[in-house]
């Protein structure tokens, strides 16, 4: 070693006393290293007793720019004699125990830990070793270890680890030595090759030998040893050696003896480490055997239950339910199969895709559990720490593109312009002129594609009264009930039954009332009367429109008929329930009078004012002319009465202690599963509603909770009864898939009022969710709607997101073992005796009310208001894909006007490609709704640009329930790339659209594509750029190559300004190889669209801004949708100054309206969300995106269009740096 300098730090005086002492130490150090060992031993004694009484002399050693550790380190690696050996070694341990970390890694850096190795090594060879040479030297490495990453590999191979387990199995009962040998060795252990080793050497036996049952004495002996234990069983070959040698059963009865006896709980420290202990053995599957086998759960349920109420013990609770749920026996799924209960046949199936996958597979082999552990590889011995220690401890995102080619957009067209040609028809704009156009009567000259002709079949709509089981319909219904696919009923099954001639178009007024009694087939007729609205609660089920076709399976008889297309029955023989015709309002007259009895009228609440875009009856006609797998026949409540957005404000929920702790959630509801496995007596394990069972899903027999989602965009499988107000939900999969778990939507009635109803949705798969955020669920009641509030609230409490022990197999899940389910539940007590209620994940938008929706807002359209509604191409399921062309008409026909109009550049907007992001169709509305209204500011914006939309771009997945495919069983958002004209129409023809316009040198301005996320809060956008993805990889490039416009910043700059729910914190511009077949990315790269990008809103709530601690709404989705068009303006303003100097009132205008931002009755929030939500997280699932923005074309828009002013420009660098 160089022998070290003395030097001062500045400030120090130079006659420091301890300062003179170490100099004399130097000197001697350069002379013969202590020829006199006597003034060694002098000098060392005379610094330590300057440490021992003067806290300034540690100050000086340890000051920076002191040598003082060197010399003293020189000294200790030189000397020969054990009295200076031991002063010195005195002297660290002082200085160490006290000044942190700090004073460690000074230590460390200095090369302290191989000279104390090297001691070790050294005077183990003494015969004997002494014994507080060795004391002070394990005490000096038990803190010296935690701070040295490479500690482990320096003991095993400088032979200290050797020397340490000898030590320690000679002085087993010599305390005193042991317990800093136990100590070491616990940092020893955290190495996975030392800890091998280790268990081969007999160390987990002695360790067996130390630990036992309760005594007041050696506890911290006792503790030490339990956590090198732990730190032993973090190795799976360890794990099993223990599993092999019995030491489970002797850990349960050691933690128990402590829980019995250490009544006070003073010793918990103890108690944890045996779980510990526990936790770690059962990472492997022989442990959770052996942990059953020894009645573990039974154990650690009934000991968790007794710390239940203290809230200090609050670890020991969440180590036992940890192990309790890890050990649950894996079960499957109760279904038959996890693929869909619905099927579609594809016009062809590509043989490497999802869906041929699927079907090609043995029957039973994609729902069983793996019987392999998922933690049970094999171990090698290899010395890998290395890479461990030294890898960086800050995690890299491997999925960022570094190909810098694919970074670039495209230079060539992929397709020829021949083949683009036909999408001109959807283009009539930019070639329009107007001249037979009649400006006095300007809607005369904008049509729309005629929508697809209605499907003459029965429609279900509720109803508001109970039904005497009397008049006959039953019969007849029942009957039809055994229709086999594809036959048609007789004529006379049904006196309003069409016949062989074509049916004719039915409107409301040939609505006719039926109940349904029992959720099968009994279905009668009542009359109309109205003031009945107090019988209502007994009543609310169904209305049938009359007509030719198929009602989906509500019957009990129909055991032939295939599942996948069912026929229903025809609902024939009602009563008017609203103005019917002469002879159906006869009718009912007459069993009136026959009866005597009540009827009822649809009461429906009047909300038009309040909901402008919502009309129940324009719903059902809308409704007819929807196709389903399934072929639904009934219509929700929340659809057709429609939602208006609560005055109030929902906070985020708070979590609630006991519910969702530090860790995930536990507590109550863990602990009721456990219970299902100790108490299975206790178990009802009723089925009271199964999709799976053809003839008659609705099980009911008064008891129980009534379930339904045959209804649009319903989804519910299964409910099953697990105790008298608990019930499992099980979800059905995506349409020819068997995964994709997340939507939920369906019906319950038959509660009883304040019992405390459980439900819990036992296969979600994604490894974290919202709801441990504060989310909650939304629900609608329908008395609540009939007394004047339509509305999803947001409910639930005690909801916690866990995983849970159902399974499903490696070829399920995709090649990946042990891939579990996780469980969303929720507690809920009902108010209204005989409520129907509806709950879902997300606010409710269905395909029929956006066409209800764009119906609405083609009658809202003004003269100036230039608005075509196209089918841009039929889905798989037959239903047609709108696209949307709005803009301002010209106020003349002048070649300046007209011009001017074909010249104005292009915004292209999609949404809900992914169904259950319902929460993109609620920001689309805005959208809309503001590019349609009579503003100033909407006008101006109609005048800025040409806006082509696709509002819906999975009208299948949307229809069926599905939370993110389409009908071929893939995810549409991932298609981009190469979509199938037969496959994925609407992703080919929307991509379509966008080629035609780069070939006539119109690509966008901006595209945007609306989408919802699951596991952040506020709005955010996803964006592409070269220079950001290239700045978050290793690649080297130069900056001409690096050179791209800031443009793609401004948009999402102007939204965070404006709209209170953005945030731009949140915002990514980084490109993903795993999204490089989004939208997003294929727009930028192949269209060249600069500006491309994903809009993401929250499912939850906020985080900042006005609407921190508050849940999202529709109110403020709309909101959302309407500051996107008012942050487009200002980018027009912003990249065309020039342009907008005659607009110089838009100003005003628009600061009017960022001023007026939809206003929400209540006091602020003061609600802060804390809670790190990233620890939680697995990976962010940035659930689906689209790409950023190339340059725009100069022949479509305004030279400065792709350029910032110098203070947005400024501020984008700024941002970036």
């Amino acid at each position: 070693m160089n022998k070290p300098k003395m030097t001062t730090e500045k400030g120090v005086p130079s006659n420091s006393r301890v300062l003179m002492l170490l100099g004399q130490l130097e000197r001697l150090n350069r002379e013969a290293m202590l020829a006199d060992a006597e003034i060694g031993r002098q000098i060392t004694a005379k610094i330590l007793h300057l440490i021992q009484t003067q806290e300034k002399t540690r100050k000086e050693i340890m000051s920076k720019g002191s040598s003082g550790m060197e010399v003293i380190l020189a000294t200790l690696e030189n000397t020969q004699d054990l009295q200076t050996i031991l002063n010195i070694l005195y002297i660290l341990n002082e200085l160490l125990t006290v000044g942190g970390g700090r004073r460690v890694g000074v230590f460390v850096s200095k090369g302290g830990t191989g000279i104390l190795l090297q001691l070790v090594l050294s005077g183990s060879k003494e015969s004997p070793p002494s014994e507080e040479l060795m004391l002070q030297l394990h005490s000096l490495l038990a803190k010296v270890g935690p701070k040295d990453r490479k500690f482990g590999v320096k003991a095993r191979l400088n032979g200290a680890l050797n020397v340490t387990v000898n030590l320690l199995k000679q002085n087993l009962q010599n305390h005193k030595l042991l317990l800093p040998c136990l100590q070491v060795l616990r940092v020893y252990s955290s190495n996975s090759v030392n800890a091998v080793s280790l268990g081969k050497n007999g160390v987990l036996e002695l360790m067996f030998k130390i630990i036992g049952p309760y005594s007041k004495k050696n506890t911290s002996l006792l503790k030490v040893s339990l956590d090198t234990l732990g730190a032993l069983l973090k190795s799976k070959t360890n794990a099993r050696r223990a599993v092999d040698r019995a030491h489970v059963p002797v850990l349960l009865y050691i933690y128990q003896d402590w829980h019995r006896n250490d009544t006070r709980h003073r010793h918990m420290l103890i108690r944890k480490g045996v779980l510990g202990c526990l936790k770690n053995i059962t990472n492997i599957k022989l442990g959770r055997k052996a942990f059953i086998d020894a009645d573990g759960m039974r154990i650690l349920y009934n000991t968790s239950t007794e710390c239940l109420p203290v809230r200090t013990l609050d670890p020991l609770i969440n180590t036992s339910s940890l192990i309790m749920r890890k050990c649950f026996p894996k079960n499957r799924l109760p279904l038959p199969t996890i693929k869909s209960v619905f099927h579609h046949q594809l016009p062809h199936v590509p043989a490497g895709g999802p869906v041929a996958q699927l079907y090609n597979q043995p029957l039973g082999v994609d729902d069983v559990v793996d019987e392999s552990d998922d933690n049970d590889d094999v171990e090698t011995e290899n010395d890998t720490e290395n890479e461990e220690e030294d890898k960086d401890h800050h995690p890299r995102n491997d999925d960022i593109e570094t190909d810098i080619n694919k970074l670039r957009p495209k230079e060539t067209h992929s397709r020829p312009f021949e083949e683009l040609k036909v999408y001109e028809r959807f283009f009539l704009e930019l070639s329009e002129d107007f001249q037979r156009f009649n400006f006095d009567n300007p809607k005369s000259g904008v049509t729309a594609t005629p929508a697809a002709p209605k499907s003459q079949r029965p429609i279900i709509v509720p109803t508001a009264q109970a039904l005497p089981p009397k008049y006959p319909t039953a019969a007849p219904l029942q009957e039809e009930c055994h229709l086999a696919k594809g036959e048609k009923p007789h004529p006379e099954a049904s006196p309003l039954a069409p016949g062989p001639t074509p049916a004719p178009v039915h409107t409301l007024d040939t609505i006719n009332i039926t109940k349904d009694q029992d959720g099968c087939c009994d279905h009668s007729q009542i009359r109309p009367q109205p003031g009945l609205e107090q019988e209502l609660v007994q009543g609310m089920e169904r209305v049938a429109l009359e007509g030719a076709g198929p009602q989906s399976g509500a019957g009990c008889g129909g055991g032939g008929v295939n599942r996948h297309y069912r026929q229903p029955p025809l609902l024939a023989g009602g009563v008017a329930a609203r103005q019917g015709g002469g002879a159906e309002e006869t009718l009912a007259e007459e069993w009136a009078e026959e009866e005597g009895g009540e009827g009822a009228v649809l009461e429906v609440p009047d909300t038009a004012l309040l909901l402008p875009l919502h009309d129940p009856d324009l719903y059902v006609e809308m409704v007819k002319s929807t196709r389903s797998v399934p072929q639904y026949s009934e219509v929700a409540y929340p659809d057709y009465f429609g939602h208006v957005a609560p005055t109030f404000r929902e906070h985020i929920l708070e979590r609630v202690y006991g519910v969702q702790s530090p860790l995930p959630p536990y507590r109550t509801k863990i602990f009721q599963d456990i219970e299902r496995l100790i108490h299975p007596n206790d178990i009802l394990d009723k089925v009271v509603y199964d999709l799976d069972i053809q003839s008659c899903p609705v099980i009911d027999d008064g008891e129980s909770l009534k379930f339904n989602s045959q209804f649009e965009s319903g989804n519910l499988r299964k409910a099953i009864q697990v105790r008298k107000f608990e019930y499992d939900l099980v979800l059905n999969s995506d349409i020819n898939s068997n995964h994709y778990h997340q939507w939920f939507y369906f019906e319950v009635s038959g509660m009883r009022v304040g019992a405390p109803y459980r439900f819990n949705i036992i296969n979600c798969e994604k490894s974290n969710s919202q709801f441990n955020y504060g989310m909650q669920v939304l629900m609608y009641s329908v008395q609540e709607a009939i007394s004047g509030r339509p509305r999803w609230v947001r409910t639930g409490t005690d909801i916690c997101y866990y995983k849970n022990h159902f399974s499903r197999s490696s070829i399920a899940a995709g090649g990946q073992k042990g891939k579990s389910y996780y469980t969303m539940t929720f507690s809920m007590t009902f108010n209204h005796k005989d409520d129907v209620c509806y709950f879902a994940y997300h606010y409710p938008y269905t395909y029929s009310t956006l066409k209800m929706h764009l119906q609405k807002l083609e009658a809202l359209r003004t003269p100036q208001i230039y608005m075509r509604q196209d089918v841009l191409c039929e889905t798989l399921g037959g239903n047609s894909c709108p696209l949307l062309t709005i803009t301002a008409m010209p106020e003349s026909t002048s070649n300046d006007q007209i011009c001017q109009f074909r010249n104005r550049p292009l915004v292209f907007l999609s949404a809900r490609v992914h169904p259950g992001e319902t929460n993109a169709s609620w920001v689309m509305k805005g959208t809309l709704e503001f590019l349609m209204g009579s503003s100033p500011l909407a006008h101006s914006l109609r005048e800025a640009y040409i806006f082509k939309i696709v509002p819906m771009l999975n009208p299948d997945g949307v229809v069926n329930g599905n939370h993110r495919c389409s009908l071929s069983g893939e995810d549409l958002n991932r298609q981009w790339q190469s979509p199938s004209p037969e496959l994925h129409p609407t992703i080919y023809h929307t991509k379509s659209l966008l080629q035609y316009l780069a070939a006539i040198q119109r690509a966008p301005l901006v595209f945007c594509d609306y989408h919802g996320h699951s596991r952040k809060k506020n709005v955010f956008m996803y964006g592409c750029s070269l220079k950001e993805t290239v700045w978050q990889t290793n690649i080297s490039a130069t900056s001409c190559e690096l050179h791209e416009d800031l443009g793609y910043r401004t948009l999402p700059k102007i939204l965070s300004q404006t709209a209170p729910a953005f945030s731009m914190a949140s915002c990514s511009f980084v490109v993903e190889r795993s999204k490089e077949a989004t939208a997003r990315v294929v727009v930028w790269r192949e269209i060249g669209v600069q500006r491309s990008y994903t809009m993401e809103s929250t499912l939850c709530g906020c985080d900042q801004g006005k609407y921190k601690g508050l849940q999202i709404g529709t109110r403020e989705l709309e909101e959302m949708g309407a500051q996107f068009c008012v942050a487009l303006l200002r980018l027009k303003r912003l990249t065309s100054p020039l342009e907008l100097r005659n607009h110089a009132h838009l100003l005003d205008v628009e600061s009017d309206l960022i001023e007026t931002r939809c206003k929400v009755t209540s006091s602020p929030s003061t609600y802060v969300l804390e809670d790190e939500e990233h620890s939680f997280m697995e990976e962010v699932d940035y659930s689906a995106e689209s790409g950023d923005e190339p340059d725009n074309d100069p022949d479509t828009a305004d030279p400065h269009d792709n350029h910032l002013s110098d203070s947005e420009s400024n501020n984008h660098r700024d941002s970036l740096t």
